[in-house]
């Protein structure tokens, strides 16, 4: 073979274009065979040319780190029946005695590797090939009972201690979840089936939860059946969401929201397709007097390009926990179909906080029961210790670019008295409609601006302005009421 690095250069002046006249044909076949040469590199390597790695976007190079491991070094069996627990806390502490090395990677080839929780460390890569599964195990008793969520005050559902989650971390630098599309399965219809039968003494535990941690990404990976929410990144700062899968049954799998940050600033959550038992994504906060007291707000998230279905909740949510504060939020380039919601906002009295900056833009309805939901009387309450007149203030929430097919009722914005919902605009809408009655765009206490021409009419309630930007017509009044919960 030759070695182009060791070609004679310095007196190439001389013999190349002689080279090129005599040989064109010789010329073109090495040419050819080095070009393949390098493709099949770059389509190995971990670490090959961007322009390739555009082109293979579902095999992309993880975070390359100075130490990699195989599940197997450590005596995992990938049979879905050896217990892993230990193999897995034996290769993370492997990992962590080279986090000020640069960390490690572990790798987990193809094969069900069943397993009871485990923690994670800084400075990793947890990698699953393709064909690869890391499996919960159902039996509840090998799950940790963990202190409450600081901002919820106690568990969720229960008083007291919560299980934990299957693959866990608290207060990690430079963690990476990725692979080529391997699996967590949290094996949740048993946890299910328990919290239906109200046999479970403590809340279920999400199926990846990472707390109080910075510089997260998880791409590349499916994530099905958790017990409770799927993904839960808790009091996290810069946290990137790429390319994941999220399943669980539509109807059966009560709480498995998909993505819930909580508390978190500088969030990506982007590519995704999401189909689940509850909110596709919940953007949360804390809860009550608790998140309060607590007093982390989520802010500056983007949300674009996802795809989710949600036939019991919402495809994106903000609360109905919120009450450290949302604000800065851009959703673009979303699809929600065959779901009960599209675009849910859910506070309550009691909640305080805030929710202000909040724009979504390009935004497709299909096959949709209610297309855009604010809702200030979710009363759900952690304990009797809130206090009622802490409500949520809204500022500047705008709508542009929704468009869509089937939708029952485009638009229900339910403000009351004490929480008046403010600042709301919509522009350039056109949703085609299922049910012919007159309050098919409803509003209650609502202060905003409609701009341009959109479908269907919109609620008397909101000024309306040309495309110039110039008022048209006044409302007559902020708090008419024309709520239908029948439709």
């Amino acid at each position: 073979m030759v070695e182009i690095g060791r070609f004679p250069f310095h007196n190439h002046r001389r013999w190349l274009p002689g080279f090129i006249s005599t040989h064109r044909t010789l010329f073109l076949v090495v040419w050819v065979v080095g070009f393949a040469t390098v493709f099949l590199w770059q389509s190995s390597s971990t670490d090959g040319l961007l322009f390739f790695r555009r082109a293979l976007p579902d095999k992309a190079a993880p975070r390359l780190r100075p130490f990699a491991y195989n599940i197997t070094d450590f005596g995992g069996v990938g049979d879905g029946v050896t217990l892993n627990t230990e193999a897995f806390e034996r290769a993370v502490a492997a990992i962590a005695r080279h986090r000020g090395r640069g960390g490690g990677q572990l790798n987990v080839p193809p094969g069900v590797w069943l397993t009871a929780p485990f923690n994670l460390t800084s400075h990793m890569t947890l990698f699953l090939a393709e064909g690869a599964e890391i499996r919960g195990i159902e039996d509840e008793r090998y799950w940790p009972l963990m202190p409450p969520v600081p901002s919820y005050g106690f568990g969720r559902e229960h008083k007291g201690p919560r299980y934990g989650s299957l693959i866990h971390g608290q207060n990690l630098k430079d963690l990476v979840i990725t692979g080529h599309n391997g699996t967590i399965n949290g094996q949740g219809q048993a946890w299910w089936a328990k919290y239906r039968k109200r046999l479970l003494n403590n809340t279920r535990g999400p199926l990846v939860q990472i707390m109080w941690s910075k510089d997260i990404v998880i791409s590349n990976i499916t994530l099905r059946d958790s017990p409770f929410w799927t993904l839960h990144p808790f009091d996290c700062k810069n946290v990137t969401v790429t390319n994941v899968t999220i399943l669980a049954p539509v109807t059966g799998a009560p709480n498995t929201d998909g993505i819930d940050p909580d508390s978190c600033e500088d969030v990506v959550i982007e590519n995704c397709y999401i189909c689940v038992g509850d909110d596709g994504v919940a953007i949360k906060s804390g809860w009550d007097q608790y998140g309060i007291a607590y007093g982390r707000p989520s802010t500056n998230i983007l949300i674009r390009n996802l795809t989710v279905r949600s036939v019991v909740s919402a495809g994106v949510s903000i609360g109905s926990e919120m009450s450290g504060g949302v604000s800065n939020v851009t959703v673009e380039d979303l699809n929600i179909w065959e779901s009960r919601r599209g675009i849910r906002i859910k506070t309550a009295p009691g909640r305080g906080g805030y929710i202000r900056n909040i724009s979504y833009h390009n935004v497709t309805l299909d096959n949709v029961r209610v297309g855009i939901v604010i809702k200030t009387d979710y009363n759900e309450h952690p304990d009797e210790g809130f206090d009622p007149k802490a409500v949520p203030l809204f500022e500047n929430i705008s709508f542009s670019g929704i468009h869509g097919q089937g939708v029952r009722v485009p638009v229900r914005i339910h403000g009351s008295e004490d929480i008046p919902v403010k600042g709301v605009s919509f522009r350039d809408m056109s949703v085609g409609i299922t049910y012919k009655k007159k309050h098919i765009f409803q509003c209650s206490f609502v202060q905003g601006r409609v701009i341009g021409s959109i479908f269907p009419a919109p609620c008397q309630n909101l000024d309306l302005y040309d495309e110039q930007g110039q008022l048209v017509r006044q409302s007559a009044s902020q708090n008419s009421t024309d709520i239908d919960y029948d439709i």
